[in-house]
Protein backbone atom coordinates (compact mmCIF):
# COMPACT_ATOMS: atom_id res chain seq x y z
CA UNK A 1 0.00 0.00 0.00
CA UNK A 2 2.68 2.43 0.99
CA UNK A 3 4.67 1.52 -2.79
CA UNK A 4 1.08 2.02 -4.58
CA UNK A 5 1.10 5.82 -1.97
CA UNK A 6 4.47 6.37 -3.59
CA UNK A 7 3.93 5.54 -6.55
CA UNK A 8 0.79 7.48 -7.37
CA UNK A 9 2.31 10.37 -5.70
CA UNK A 10 5.43 10.32 -8.35
CA UNK A 11 2.78 10.04 -11.32
CA UNK A 12 1.47 12.74 -10.22
CA UNK A 13 4.36 15.19 -10.14
CA UNK A 14 5.48 13.80 -13.55
CA UNK A 15 1.85 14.91 -14.64
CA UNK A 16 1.52 18.40 -12.80
CA UNK A 17 5.34 18.79 -15.02
CA UNK A 18 4.14 17.89 -18.00
CA UNK A 19 0.78 19.75 -17.56
CA UNK A 20 2.00 23.06 -16.88
CA UNK A 21 0.85 25.95 -18.90
CA UNK A 22 2.94 28.84 -21.04
CA UNK A 23 3.72 30.73 -17.19
CA UNK A 24 5.12 28.02 -15.11
CA UNK A 25 7.06 26.37 -18.23
CA UNK A 26 8.40 29.99 -18.07
CA UNK A 27 9.30 30.19 -14.35
CA UNK A 28 11.05 26.83 -14.25
CA UNK A 29 12.62 27.74 -17.48
CA UNK A 30 14.18 30.90 -15.89
CA UNK A 31 13.63 31.13 -12.40
CA UNK A 32 17.10 29.04 -11.66
CA UNK A 33 18.54 31.32 -8.90
CA UNK A 34 18.40 33.72 -5.46
CA UNK A 35 14.90 34.40 -4.88
CA UNK A 36 13.26 33.17 -8.21
CA UNK A 37 14.85 29.65 -7.24
CA UNK A 38 13.29 30.45 -3.51
CA UNK A 39 10.29 31.17 -5.38
CA UNK A 40 9.77 27.60 -7.50
CA UNK A 41 11.25 25.70 -4.89
CA UNK A 42 7.98 27.16 -2.53
CA UNK A 43 5.46 26.41 -5.20
CA UNK A 44 6.53 23.02 -5.70
CA UNK A 45 6.61 22.33 -1.82
CA UNK A 46 3.34 23.57 -2.10
CA UNK A 47 2.01 21.38 -4.54
CA UNK A 48 3.70 18.75 -3.26
CA UNK A 49 1.96 19.35 0.34
CA UNK A 50 -1.19 19.26 -1.25
CA UNK A 51 -0.92 16.14 -3.38
CA UNK A 52 -0.01 14.24 -0.53
CA UNK A 53 -3.16 15.48 1.24
CA UNK A 54 -2.19 18.21 3.73
CA UNK A 55 -4.25 21.58 4.00
CA UNK A 56 -2.98 24.55 3.46
CA UNK A 57 -3.41 28.12 5.40
CA UNK A 58 -2.99 31.61 3.21
CA UNK A 59 -2.47 34.42 5.39
CA UNK A 60 -2.52 38.18 3.78
CA UNK A 61 -0.89 41.02 5.09
CA UNK A 62 -0.79 44.54 3.95
CA UNK A 63 -2.87 45.45 0.46
CA UNK A 64 -3.18 42.60 -1.15
CA UNK A 65 -6.53 42.85 -1.72
CA UNK A 66 -6.22 46.59 -3.01
CA UNK A 67 -3.55 44.71 -5.34
CA UNK A 68 -6.29 42.84 -6.59
CA UNK A 69 -4.60 39.46 -5.90
CA UNK A 70 -8.02 38.23 -5.72
CA UNK A 71 -7.18 37.83 -9.53
CA UNK A 72 -5.45 34.58 -8.87
CA UNK A 73 -6.64 33.91 -5.18
CA UNK A 74 -10.01 33.97 -5.99
CA UNK A 75 -8.99 30.94 -8.65
CA UNK A 76 -6.94 29.15 -5.66
CA UNK A 77 -9.78 29.29 -3.41
CA UNK A 78 -12.52 27.67 -5.83
CA UNK A 79 -10.45 24.88 -6.70
CA UNK A 80 -9.62 24.08 -3.24
CA UNK A 81 -5.95 25.03 -2.98
CA UNK A 82 -6.60 27.07 0.13
CA UNK A 83 -8.32 25.46 3.14
CA UNK A 84 -8.18 28.49 5.80
CA UNK A 85 -7.39 32.33 5.42
CA UNK A 86 -6.25 34.47 7.58
CA UNK A 87 -5.80 38.15 6.83
CA UNK A 88 -6.03 41.84 8.52
CA UNK A 89 -9.20 43.58 8.55
CA UNK A 90 -8.28 46.12 5.68
CA UNK A 91 -7.76 42.84 2.95
CA UNK A 92 -11.54 41.30 4.09
CA UNK A 93 -13.15 44.39 3.25
CA UNK A 94 -10.78 46.16 0.21
CA UNK A 95 -11.65 42.73 -1.51
CA UNK A 96 -14.91 43.76 -1.28
CA UNK A 97 -14.62 47.69 -2.39
CA UNK A 98 -12.58 46.87 -5.03
CA UNK A 99 -15.86 44.50 -6.00
CA UNK A 100 -18.11 48.00 -5.80
CA UNK A 101 -16.03 50.88 -6.68
CA UNK A 102 -13.10 49.52 -8.97
CA UNK A 103 -14.05 52.11 -11.80
CA UNK A 104 -13.69 55.27 -8.92
CA UNK A 105 -10.36 54.15 -7.80
CA UNK A 106 -7.67 56.77 -8.81
CA UNK A 107 -3.95 55.70 -9.71
CA UNK A 108 -1.27 57.44 -8.71
CA UNK A 109 1.85 55.94 -10.82
CA UNK A 110 3.98 59.35 -9.64
CA UNK A 111 3.25 58.54 -5.92
CA UNK A 112 7.16 59.31 -5.20
CA UNK A 113 6.75 62.60 -6.38
CA UNK A 114 3.86 63.90 -4.31
CA UNK A 115 4.16 67.09 -1.45
CA UNK A 116 2.47 67.07 1.35
CA UNK A 117 0.44 69.58 -0.03
CA UNK A 118 -0.41 66.86 -2.81
CA UNK A 119 -1.48 64.33 -0.07
CA UNK A 120 -3.46 66.99 1.84
CA UNK A 121 -5.45 67.31 -1.61
CA UNK A 122 -6.57 64.05 -2.72
CA UNK A 123 -7.51 63.88 1.14
CA UNK A 124 -10.01 66.97 0.56
CA UNK A 125 -11.09 65.08 -2.46
CA UNK A 126 -11.89 61.92 -0.81
CA UNK A 127 -8.84 59.71 -2.09
CA UNK A 128 -7.34 57.50 0.98
CA UNK A 129 -3.81 56.07 -0.64
CA UNK A 130 -2.36 52.88 -0.67
CA UNK A 131 1.33 53.29 -2.63
CA UNK A 132 0.22 53.92 -6.32
CA UNK A 133 -3.56 53.55 -5.76
CA UNK A 134 -6.46 55.69 -3.65
CA UNK A 135 -9.26 54.23 -2.28
CA UNK A 136 -12.34 56.40 -2.65
CA UNK A 137 -14.39 57.36 0.09
CA UNK A 138 -17.63 57.79 -0.87
CA UNK A 139 -18.28 54.72 -3.40
CA UNK A 140 -16.00 52.31 -1.03
CA UNK A 141 -16.21 53.21 2.34
CA UNK A 142 -19.46 54.75 3.02
CA UNK A 143 -21.01 52.41 0.18
CA UNK A 144 -20.20 49.27 2.06
CA UNK A 145 -20.86 51.04 5.59
CA UNK A 146 -24.26 51.61 4.45
CA UNK A 147 -25.50 48.37 3.80
CA UNK A 148 -23.10 46.42 6.67
CA UNK A 149 -24.51 48.38 9.21
CA UNK A 150 -27.98 46.75 8.54
CA UNK A 151 -26.77 43.86 9.08
CA UNK A 152 -24.90 44.77 12.18
CA UNK A 153 -28.07 45.99 13.81
CA UNK A 154 -30.22 42.90 12.74
CA UNK A 155 -27.91 40.75 14.52
CA UNK A 156 -27.73 43.46 17.65
CA UNK A 157 -31.13 43.79 17.78
CA UNK A 158 -31.96 40.15 18.22
CA UNK A 159 -28.85 39.25 20.00
CA UNK A 160 -26.92 37.44 17.88
CA UNK A 161 -23.04 37.36 17.78
CA UNK A 162 -20.95 36.61 14.37
CA UNK A 163 -17.14 36.99 13.04
CA UNK A 164 -16.14 39.83 11.07
CA UNK A 165 -16.14 38.01 8.12
CA UNK A 166 -19.25 36.39 8.37
CA UNK A 167 -21.25 39.94 8.89
CA UNK A 168 -19.24 40.03 5.47
CA UNK A 169 -19.89 36.66 4.01
CA UNK A 170 -23.68 37.78 5.01
CA UNK A 171 -23.68 40.80 2.71
CA UNK A 172 -22.31 39.06 0.00
CA UNK A 173 -24.36 35.95 -0.28
CA UNK A 174 -27.37 37.91 -0.04
CA UNK A 175 -26.94 39.61 -3.59
CA UNK A 176 -27.18 43.08 -2.00
CA UNK A 177 -24.05 44.47 -3.50
CA UNK A 178 -24.84 42.80 -6.58
CA UNK A 179 -25.50 46.26 -8.13
CA UNK A 180 -22.54 47.81 -7.43
CA UNK A 181 -20.50 45.09 -9.39
CA UNK A 182 -17.62 46.52 -11.57
CA UNK A 183 -15.14 43.89 -11.59
CA UNK A 184 -15.98 40.38 -12.67
CA UNK A 185 -16.60 38.81 -9.64
CA UNK A 186 -14.66 35.89 -10.53
CA UNK A 187 -11.81 38.22 -9.27
CA UNK A 188 -13.04 38.90 -6.14
CA UNK A 189 -11.35 36.51 -3.65
CA UNK A 190 -14.29 37.52 -0.80
CA UNK A 191 -16.94 36.06 -2.89
CA UNK A 192 -15.21 33.08 -3.72
CA UNK A 193 -14.54 32.16 0.19
CA UNK A 194 -18.13 33.24 0.94
CA UNK A 195 -19.46 30.52 -2.07
CA UNK A 196 -17.17 27.57 -0.56
CA UNK A 197 -17.89 29.14 3.00
CA UNK A 198 -14.24 28.63 3.71
CA UNK A 199 -13.20 29.86 7.29
CA UNK A 200 -11.43 33.40 7.89
CA UNK A 201 -9.46 34.03 10.98
CA UNK A 202 -9.05 38.47 11.23
CA UNK A 203 -6.82 39.08 13.74
CA UNK A 204 -6.85 42.52 15.07
CA UNK A 205 -10.24 43.48 12.82
CA UNK A 206 -10.66 46.43 14.71
CA UNK A 207 -7.74 48.02 12.80
CA UNK A 208 -9.68 48.47 9.47
CA UNK A 209 -11.81 51.05 8.75
CA UNK A 210 -14.78 48.84 9.16
CA UNK A 211 -13.11 48.30 12.69
CA UNK A 212 -13.26 51.75 13.14
CA UNK A 213 -16.49 52.50 11.78
CA UNK A 214 -18.03 49.31 14.11
CA UNK A 215 -16.43 51.08 17.02
CA UNK A 216 -18.32 54.65 16.16
CA UNK A 217 -21.58 52.93 16.71
CA UNK A 218 -20.36 50.83 19.97
CA UNK A 219 -19.13 54.70 21.13
CA UNK A 220 -22.83 56.21 20.36
CA UNK A 221 -24.60 54.02 22.08
CA UNK A 222 -25.83 51.95 18.94
CA UNK A 223 -24.54 48.84 19.28
CA UNK A 224 -23.32 46.66 21.45
CA UNK A 225 -19.72 45.53 21.96
CA UNK A 226 -20.38 41.89 22.17
CA UNK A 227 -22.41 41.63 18.66
CA UNK A 228 -18.59 41.32 17.05
CA UNK A 229 -16.97 38.42 17.75
CA UNK A 230 -13.97 39.06 19.16
CA UNK A 231 -9.84 38.29 18.32
CA UNK A 232 -9.90 35.42 21.62
CA UNK A 233 -12.52 34.25 20.33
CA UNK A 234 -11.38 33.40 16.87
CA UNK A 235 -8.14 32.57 18.46
CA UNK A 236 -10.34 29.60 20.55
CA UNK A 237 -12.14 28.53 17.24
CA UNK A 238 -8.81 28.37 15.46
CA UNK A 239 -7.30 26.11 18.42
CA UNK A 240 -10.91 23.71 17.54
CA UNK A 241 -9.92 23.70 13.71
CA UNK A 242 -6.53 22.81 14.00
CA UNK A 243 -6.60 20.62 16.68
CA UNK A 244 -9.33 18.46 14.19
CA UNK A 245 -7.61 19.18 10.70
CA UNK A 246 -3.96 18.71 11.54
CA UNK A 247 -3.95 14.99 11.16
CA UNK A 248 -2.46 13.02 8.38
CA UNK A 249 -0.42 15.43 6.08
CA UNK A 250 -1.15 18.26 8.21
CA UNK A 251 -1.70 21.59 7.99
CA UNK A 252 0.53 24.11 5.65
CA UNK A 253 1.38 27.82 6.24
CA UNK A 254 1.45 30.60 3.20
CA UNK A 255 2.38 33.60 4.41
CA UNK A 256 2.39 36.98 2.01
CA UNK A 257 4.15 39.50 4.15
CA UNK A 258 4.53 39.70 7.39
CA UNK A 259 2.32 41.32 11.06
CA UNK A 260 -0.43 39.89 12.67
CA UNK A 261 -1.92 38.13 10.25
CA UNK A 262 0.54 35.87 9.92
CA UNK A 263 1.86 36.16 13.76
CA UNK A 264 -1.62 35.67 15.55
CA UNK A 265 -2.48 32.21 13.42
CA UNK A 266 0.82 30.63 13.24
CA UNK A 267 1.24 30.68 16.96
CA UNK A 268 -1.99 28.46 17.91
CA UNK A 269 0.22 25.59 17.91
CA UNK A 270 2.79 26.70 20.67
CA UNK A 271 -0.53 27.75 23.03
CA UNK A 272 -1.90 23.98 22.27
CA UNK A 273 1.14 22.26 23.29
CA UNK A 274 2.64 24.87 25.95
CA UNK A 275 -0.38 26.01 27.34
CA UNK A 276 -2.96 23.42 26.60
CA UNK A 277 -0.83 20.32 27.22
CA UNK A 278 -1.71 18.69 24.24
CA UNK A 279 1.59 17.60 23.53
CA UNK A 280 0.46 15.24 20.34
CA UNK A 281 -0.35 18.49 18.60
CA UNK A 282 1.45 18.24 15.05
CA UNK A 283 4.18 20.90 13.81
CA UNK A 284 2.51 23.59 10.70
CA UNK A 285 4.01 21.15 7.95
CA UNK A 286 4.60 23.65 5.22
CA UNK A 287 6.00 26.96 5.52
CA UNK A 288 6.77 29.76 3.35
CA UNK A 289 7.01 33.24 3.69
CA UNK A 290 7.23 36.37 0.94
CA UNK A 291 8.53 39.09 2.63
CA UNK A 292 10.62 42.56 1.55
CA UNK A 293 11.48 42.98 5.46
CA UNK A 294 14.95 43.31 6.54
CA UNK A 295 16.01 40.73 8.97
CA UNK A 296 16.82 42.71 11.52
CA UNK A 297 16.07 44.73 15.02
CA UNK A 298 13.71 42.55 15.96
CA UNK A 299 11.05 42.28 13.10
CA UNK A 300 8.85 39.74 13.13
CA UNK A 301 7.81 40.15 9.17
CA UNK A 302 11.76 39.89 8.46
CA UNK A 303 12.61 36.72 11.14
CA UNK A 304 14.04 33.88 9.13
CA UNK A 305 11.33 30.64 9.19
CA UNK A 306 14.37 29.10 11.65
CA UNK A 307 13.46 31.41 14.09
CA UNK A 308 9.91 29.88 14.44
CA UNK A 309 11.60 26.52 15.44
CA UNK A 310 12.54 28.16 18.98
CA UNK A 311 8.66 29.32 19.54
CA UNK A 312 7.39 25.69 19.13
CA UNK A 313 5.91 26.77 15.61
CA UNK A 314 7.95 24.71 12.92
CA UNK A 315 9.78 21.67 13.39
CA UNK A 316 13.13 20.83 12.27
CA UNK A 317 12.29 19.10 9.17
CA UNK A 318 9.27 20.84 8.38
CA UNK A 319 10.39 22.45 4.82
CA UNK A 320 10.73 25.78 4.95
CA UNK A 321 11.21 28.82 2.42
CA UNK A 322 11.87 32.51 1.83
CA UNK A 323 11.07 34.38 -1.15
CA UNK A 324 12.47 37.88 -0.23
CA UNK A 325 10.23 40.23 -2.77
CA UNK A 326 7.93 42.09 -3.86
CA UNK A 327 4.46 40.38 -3.01
CA UNK A 328 2.87 41.13 -5.56
CA UNK A 329 4.86 39.93 -7.82
CA UNK A 330 5.76 36.59 -6.29
CA UNK A 331 1.78 35.72 -4.78
CA UNK A 332 0.36 35.44 -8.40
CA UNK A 333 3.30 33.55 -9.91
CA UNK A 334 3.55 30.66 -7.43
CA UNK A 335 -0.40 30.61 -7.76
CA UNK A 336 0.20 30.43 -11.16
CA UNK A 337 2.43 27.54 -10.93
CA UNK A 338 -0.48 25.92 -8.55
CA UNK A 339 -3.29 26.30 -11.19
CA UNK A 340 -0.74 25.14 -13.98
CA UNK A 341 -1.67 27.87 -15.84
Amino acid sequence: MGKNFIFATQKFIIMSATNKGPISKFIETHYKHFNAAALVDAAKGYETHLTEGGKMMVTLAGAMSTAELGKSLAEMIRQGKVDIISCTGANLEEDIMNLVAHSHYKRVPNYRDLSPQDEWDLLENHYNRVTDTCIPEEEAFRRLQKHIYKIWKDADTIGERFFPHEYMYKILLSGELKQYYEIDPKDSWMLAAAEKNIPIVVPGWEDSTMGNIFASYVIKGDIKASTMKSGIEYMAWLADWYTKNSSGKGVGFFQIGGGIAGDFPICVVPMLYQDMEMHDVPFWSYFCQISDSTTSYGSYSGAVPNEKITWGKLDVNTPKFIVESDATIVAPLIFAWILCL
